[in-house]
C-alpha cells in the first residue's frame, strides 16, 4: 500500500512442486508418470496419428485424460488401460456426464498382462521400463492394427528406427523393423511433461507389415540374437565361439535324431530338448548388445576342427558372410543367411 510498509507474506511450510499435481493427484515418477502438458504436442501426436471418425482407439497410460480427450473427439472410441487405480477414478470422474462418457472404455490393469481387445490405433505415452515388451506385445497383436503412436525414451526411439551402419543399430532395430515400418515424427522435451523426467523423449510411429513375415519367429529370434553377441565383431569370430557352436550342434544332433538316426552324420546325442542363446525371448530385448552374454572363445585344438565347425563356416564363406559384421547387415542379408543355415540343417531354436 502506498505510504505504509508492506508487509511480509509469512512463510508457508514446504510443499511439493506443484507440477507433481492436477486434478489432485500425485505423479509418481518412480512408476513412470510423466504426464504430457503441452496442448501443442497432445494435438501435433493426434494429428500425427491420422485417425478416422470410425476409428477405434487404444490409449495405453492414459493419466488424467489430456491426450484421451483429444482422442475421444477424433475417434469413434476410446479403450484406456491404466494401472494405477487413482488414474481410474480420475478419468471416470473427467469424463462422467460429458458426451464422451460412452464413448470411453477403461480397464484397469497390467497393459503386459491384460489380454487387448480389438483395436485400429494405439496411442500411448508409456512407461519407459516397459517400452520394449510392450512394442512386441502389439506387433504380435491379432488382429492387427493400423499403427501405434507411441512415446519413447529418446535413445529406445533412436535404436527402434535406426539403420545398418548407424551406431544404435542394435538386434532391437532388426527385430522391430522385421515385422514392422517404424518411423521418427517428434523429438519431445522434457519440460513438456508434468513432473519432467529426466531425459528427453521421441514419438515414433509403428506400422505392422500385413502380411506378417513368413518365419518361424523363435528360429528369427535365436539366429538374430547369436549375430548381435558381438555386433562389431566378424560373422566367422562370433560362430567360431565354443557356445555357440555347442548350442548349435546340439540343436543339429536333435533335429537329425528327431528325423531317424539313419540321418545323424555326427555323434549320437540323447539329448532332446532344443537349445536356445539364453532364455529370455524377444519381447524382452531392451535394446542392447549381448556383450556380456557368452564369452568370446573360439573352439580349442585347432587340430581337432569337429566336422560341424566345418558345416557351419561352409555356410558363412559359401554366402561370403564369413567377414561381415551385424552393424553392417540389411534385414535382406539376415533372411538370406538364415535360410542358407536352415538349409544345412543347423537350426537356432
Amino acid at each position: 500500500m502506498a505510504g505504509g510498509k508492506m508487509k511480509k507474506d509469512k512463510q508457508k511450510g514446504p510443499r511439493a512442486p506443484s507440477n507433481h499435481y492436477q486434478g489432485g493427484v500425485t505423479f509418481h515418477k518412480s512408476k513412470g508418470q510423466h504426464i504430457l502438458k503441452n496442448p501443442l504436442l497432445v494435438d501435433a501426436i493426434v494429428q500425427k496419428a491420422g485417425i478416422k471418425p470410425t476409428d477405434t482407439i487404444l490409449e495405453i497410460g492414459p493419466g488424467t485424460g489430456n491426450l484421451t480427450k483429444k482422442l475421444l473427439e477424433a475417434g469413434k472410441m476410446v479403450i484406456a488401460v491404466e494401472l494405477d487405480p487413482r488414474m481410474v477414478l480420475e478419468l471416470q470422474r473427467r469424463f462422467q456426464g460429458t458426451p464422451f462418457s460412452n464413448r470411453l472404455k477403461v480397464i484397469q490393469g497390467d497393459v503386459l498382462k491384460t489380454d487387448l481387445p480389438y483395436f485400429d490405433i494405439c496411442v500411448a505415452n508409456i512407461p519407459y521400463q516397459i517400452s520394449s515388451p510392450l512394442t512386441f506385445k502389439l506387433l504380435f497383436h491379432q488382429p492387427a492394427f493400423r499403427c501405434a503412436i507411441i512415446m519413447f525414451q529418446r535413445e529406445f526411439a533412436m535404436r527402434l528406427v535406426a539403420q545398418p551402419g548407424d551406431n544404435l543399430y542394435c538386434r532391437l532395430s532388426v527385430n522391430t523393423q522385421f515385422y514392422a515400418r517404424v518411423s521418427h515424427l517428434l523429438k519431445v522435451g522434457k519440460n513438456n511433461f508434468r513432473p519432467p523426467p529426466k531425459v528427453d523423449s521421441s514419438v515414433v510411429r509403428i506400422e505392422p507389415r500385413k502380411p506378417r513375415p513368413e518365419v518361424n519367429h523363435k528360429e528369427w529370434d535365436g539366429f538374430i540374437r547369436i549375430c548381435f553377441i558381438r555386433k562389431n565383431k566378424t560373422l566367422g569370430s562370433i560362430f567360431k565361439q565354443k557356445n555357440v557352436l555347442s548350442l548349435l550342434e546340439k540343436n543339429y544332433k536333435t533335429l537329425q535324431a528327431l528325423q531317424g538316426p539313419q540321418n545323424v552324420s555326427l555323434s549320437g546325442n540323447d539329448d532332446m530338448e532344443i537349445a536356445r542363446l539364453g532364455d529370455e525371448s524377444m519381447e524382452m530385448d531392451d535394446g542392447m548388445d549381448d556383450d556380456m552374454d557368452m564369452e568370446c572363445n573360439e573352439a580349442e585344438g585347432e587340430g581337432e576342427v569337429s566336422e560341424f565347425k566345418n558345416k557351419v563356416i561352409s555356410v558363412l564363406k559359401e554366402g561370403k558372410f564369413e567377414e561381415q559384421r551385424a552393424s553392417k547387415l540389411s534385414q535382406e542379408s539376415f533372411l538370406t543367411l538364415l535360410s542358407m543355415f536352415n538349409m544345412a540343417g543347423i537350426h537356432f531354436s
